[in-house]
């Protein structure tokens, strides 16, 4: 059990560092392959790195707007409109964040009161957990079963009460790379709707879906635009994850309830990048086309070379991860495995359970990220296979 901070508010005990920071850690000091943070290994677009130069050069580098720029705000008010057909008002329906975990914690914080349940779907990034205890919420799971990520739709009925304050929805989905289908949302909708509920949607990953499927914002359902709040961020579209430029839109009350949550974290944040990221949102569809194509590429090396491996792999269906069970190699625990890994064959990886309240069922679960230049998927593959051969 992990020994308490006796300065850490109780609500918090459960949080050490978080495991993204462990695994990169662990692999420059290894100097290993680092498959488990998501972050890519190479920059994005050239001119989106120009205009946020540019944007130093020109002198805005003091204290944007509290809602953000007028410019990206616009620009992500189009955005919606041009991909979903989402009509939003600049004004007073978007607002500009410190990246989507800022968005994600202003929401809870403001939305929900000590003591109210947020349902979740398990696995989950661990910044949902955290933010609802800030938020002094309780949290109820859902779990997400393998190999296809479904979930029981009793199970999610049979965790609504009255005193559930929202269902916080992550789709593509972060550790699994699932993506809600049609049905999945309309369930989950129309049980937002009929129990008077509001759902938080974190769309992050919204661009990275793969095989001809299509992201479908919740918010786009029959009575949904009212009752959601969507979020998202320049991070995984663009490749500029240190720049923590992330938003929210929704119904303009709801929006103004965050932004007094907001506020009093960061107030402001990347008034350059902010500019930058502007201009990025206007880029032609090749470049949101050459993106998805591009990483599901980049999915194949990685799962095909898992499979190679010895590994059972869940094929995601977008963002950039891929999950595999490690039960076929003789392996039992993923948390073990993955802090073995780098003096095994040199690759980091990230367990998934710590994203799970039911422990047992992500025991033998480990994440590989697959945001990575091919040549250095295809090393780490080579990699991990050594390990099926080292077992021979």
């Amino acid at each position: 059990m992990k020994e308490k901070n006796p300065y850490l508010a109780e609500r918090l005990q459960d949080f050490g560092t978080t495991i993204f920071a462990e695994m990169s850690a662990l692999a420059v000091s290894t100097n290993s392959i680092n498959l488990g943070q998501g972050f890519p290994d190479t920059d994005g677009p050239k001119q989106v790195a120009e205009a946020a130069i540019k944007a130093i050069r020109d002198g805005h580098n003091q204290y944007p707007p509290g809602l953000g720029i007028e410019t990206l705000r616009i620009a992500v008010s189009d955005h919606q409109k041009r991909f979903y057909g989402i009509e939003t008002d600049p004004d007073t329906e978007v607002l500009i964040t410190a990246g989507a975990s800022e968005a994600l914690a202003a929401s809870l914080i403001a939305l929900v009161e000590p003591g109210q349940e947020v349902i979740t779907f398990e696995p989950y990034f661990d910044v949902y957990a955290a933010a609802i205890a800030m938020a002094g919420g309780t949290r109820r799971v859902v779990t997400l079963q393998t190999p296809d990520y479904s979930f029981d739709y009793e199970d999610l009925k049979a965790k609504v009460n009255s005193n559930t304050r929202l269902i916080l929805l992550n789709s593509p989905h972060n550790p699994t790379g699932k993506v809600f289908n049609r049905q999945e949302l309309v369930q989950i909708a129309e049980l937002a709707v009929e129990k008077d509920i509001l759902v938080i949607t974190d769309e992050v990953y919204e661009h990275l879906v793969f095989d001809g499927q299509s992201h479908i914002p919740i918010s786009t359902l029959p009575d949904m635009a009212e009752r959601t709040l969507t979020i998202s961020s320049a991070a995984k579209t663009f490749g500029f994850t240190g720049w923590k430029i992330g938003w929210a839109h929704g119904p303009s009350e709801l929006l103004s309830a965050v932004r007094t949550a907001k506020q009093f974290l960061t107030y402001v944040n990347g008034a350059p990048f902010q500019h930058a990221i502007a201009e990025a949102l206007q880029l032609e569809d090749d470049y949101y086309n050459g993106l998805s194509l591009d990483m599901e590429n980049k999915r194949d090396i990685l799962c095909n070379g898992l499979e190679e491996a010895g590994f059972e792999d869940f094929n995601p269906s977008g963002t950039y991860y891929a999950t595999v069970d490690i039960r076929p190699l003789g392996e039992e625990s993923g948390i073990e495995f993955c802090w073995d890994l780098p003096n095994r064959c040199g690759v980091v990886a990230v367990p998934n359970e710590v994203f799970y309240d039911n422990k047992t069922i992500g025991r033998p679960l480990v994440r590989f990220a697959y945001c990575k230049k091919p040549e250095v998927l295809k090393h780490a593959v080579e990699k991990l296979v050594s390990l099926k051969e080292a077992k021979k």
